[in-house]
């Protein structure tokens, strides 16, 4: 058993150590310090990228459901915790992904773990990019089967470990579609052609992509164009949704086996029926308003532009995750800091969450913040930033 004391000095010692940090959420993408009586700060770490968790809409429908059922959805969904709200969501979220059935999960870790080990034995081999989410990695171990990591994006390695690894067992490939701490996405009409040469299962985390991506907000698959070749859409509700929970969608044959097998849905409380409510508004007003997403995107390129004319030089990425790379643990702390005294709310992101000696800082685009926000918070980072 690992010394608590110990191990507890040795992060604080190596810039890794975690704490909470308490905030007051002042709404419009503005938080404060609890108990700070300064000024409020520009929140650049939410996922709230479509600023649904204010909407009037989702509000009005968990309150109706609130009203209606109650708190909590009193049991798991095999016993009576299944109400019709989530099987509307479902439908509602199979179609968004082009899938023919779905099923909602209490998290998106919860999903990722359940639905992995669901799938795989000690018999198949799970190949896995090498930057994907803790989650992913947490379901690959429970399942016991024989992991490969293949470098990330690098098609030509994957390529390299399916042709010497694939054997004779089941074999899935997983990847996230836009990745949570550098933005950049899956190559996924190429990961299609390469799961149908090997014969694998493909499964697509579509957590930082839903909603955000696609013509009707289906993620990046509705993009590319391959939801029929995706074998598992996973996803979360808790970021351009607004609400919370998590989703897979699939074939109906591979619903009804998880339904059965993952253990993190079968022995899991159901999601609440008003967070349920939200996410389904959610679902409904990505389709019906793709302005949602024009916004979005419009504000992106904005933000991206005022920091390449204030001198940032570095790759700023496709999407609305924006990723400064620092290095050290400790750089990207005093950076954070010095840019919470500007009014701008970034924490750093280091080890583990990151590869070692590339802790960063991550922006979160959202709409929340207008185009004055997102210009002066360009000029005080490009004021603090090392060219």
């Amino acid at each position: 058993m690992v010394e608590i004391g110990d191990w507890l000095r040795a992060r604080q010692a190596e810039g890794t150590l975690r704490a909470l940090v308490g905030l007051d959420h002042l709404g419009h993408g503005r938080v404060r310090l609890t108990g700070s009586a300064g000024p409020a700060l520009l929140d650049f770490s939410s996922n709230d990228y479509l600023a649904l968790s204010e909407h009037p809409a989702l509000i009005a429908a968990a309150s109706e459901a609130l009203h209606r059922y109650g708190t909590g959805a009193g049991a798991a969904r095999l016993m009576s915790g299944n109400f019709p709200v989530h099987q509307e969501l479902e439908q509602a979220v199979a179609a968004l992904k082009g899938q023919e059935a779905a099923l909602l999960f209490g998290s998106g870790y919860g999903a990722n773990v359940g639905i992995i080990a669901a799938l795989m034995g000690r018999d198949d081999i799970i190949f896995t990019d090498r930057l994907n989410h803790a989650s992913i990695y947490d379901g690959c171990r429970l399942a016991g089967a024989k992991l490969a990591r293949f470098r990330h994006n690098d098609l030509d390695h994957l390529t390299e470990l399916l042709a010497s690894r694939r054997g004779k067992g089941g074999a899935l490939i997983v990847v996230e579609s836009v990745y949570s701490m550098d933005g950049d996405c899956a190559p996924l009409r190429e990961l299609v052609r390469l799961k149908e040469r090997y014969d694998c299962l493909l499964m697509v985390d579509e957590a930082h992509a839903t909603g955000v991506f696609g013509a009707h907000g289906g993620g990046m698959i509705e993009e590319a164009g391959v939801a029929g070749g995706v074998d598992l859409a996973m996803g979360t509700f808790g970021k351009a949704l607004g609400s919370y929970g998590a989703y897979v969608a699939a074939s109906r044959q591979m619903i009804d086996f998880l339904v059965n097998r993952a253990r993190s849905f079968v022995f899991s409380t159901a999601l609440p029926p008003a967070v349920a409510a939200a996410s389904l508004a959610a679902v409904r007003l990505i389709r019906q308003e793709p302005g949602l997403r024009q916004e979005l995107h419009s504000r992106v390129a904005l933000f991206k532009e005022c920091l390449r004319q204030g001198g940032i030089s570095a790759d700023l990425g496709p999407s609305q995750i924006i990723p400064l790379q620092l290095g050290a643990s400790a750089k990207a702390m005093a950076m954070a800091e010095r840019l919470r005294t500007q009014g701008l709310f970034v924490p750093a992101v280091r080890p583990p969450t990151v590869p070692e000696g590339t802790a960063r800082l991550r922006f979160s685009i959202t709409r929340h913040l207008g185009e004055v926000d997102l210009a002066a918070a360009a000029a005080a980072l490009c004021a603090c930033c090392p060219r």
